[in-house]
């Protein structure tokens, strides 16, 4: 099966967000030294365990929901990828929507693990003011074949760094979402994307496209 870059790139980035197991974050940790140390911890768990690499969606999951959800902002990436209809969604609507979208990028992503083998991430010089509570964090993806960039967005909440985007060759993940997720909206309503989102999630994965 052929892997893109930049489909490669996406399920390190959405891998990083959604199936790390990681140590508890010292509030003091800096954005930049968070990554290297969430990146090293992700290849490693991947190249040491073949159902992850096989894509095995339910132990993804159980992961996620176990060790991982504490280090990421998912509300902040659902709301921004529903974009203004997300302030009229009900409580139960918006739950549904993070649930569905999660789902979503454990499917979408998860056969390009297959793909991991020698790959390294070289985090890039942090450009951070004192102060700053929104940062970005550039760093290169490095294997067989061309560098891939993968940059994060992290927000400074008072237990530490949490990411809430990421951008892989220029594309960034929300964006990309949320020109989708606008179409399916106007045309069908906040049921209608959920509906949509559940269709897609339980789609075999394609990572060719």
């Amino acid at each position: 099966m052929k892997i893109t870059r930049r489909v490669w790139g996406m399920a390190a980035g959405a891998m990083l967000v959604l199936n790390l197991g990681l140590p508890a974050q010292a509030a003091d940790e800096t954005p930049d030294l968070l990554v290297k140390r969430v990146s090293a911890d992700v290849l490693e768990t991947i190249k040491k365990d073949p159902s992850l690499r096989n894509g095995d969606s339910s132990k993804i999951n159980a992961l996620v929901n176990e060790k991982v959800m504490p280090y990421v902002d998912f509300r902040r990436m659902t709301s921004a990828a529903v974009g203004p209809a997300w302030r009229q969604a009900t409580p139960d609507q918006r739950q549904k929507l993070q649930d569905e979208f999660k789902a979503l990028l454990i499917r979408t992503y998860s056969g390009a693990l297959s793909q991991v083998g020698d790959q390294t991430i070289t985090v890039k010089p942090l450009r951070m003011a004192a102060g700053d509570t929104d940062v970005l964090v550039r760093t290169q993806v490095n294997g067989r074949g061309e560098p891939v960039q993968l940059d994060f967005r992290l927000e400074k909440h008072p237990e530490g760094w949490k990411l809430y985007n990421f951008n892989v060759l220029g594309v960034w993940l929300v964006e990309t979402y949320r020109n989708q997720f606008s179409q399916e909206i106007n045309a069908h309503g906040i049921d209608g994307l959920i509906k949509t989102l559940a269709s897609r999630s339980s789609m075999p994965a394609n990572v060719t496209k």
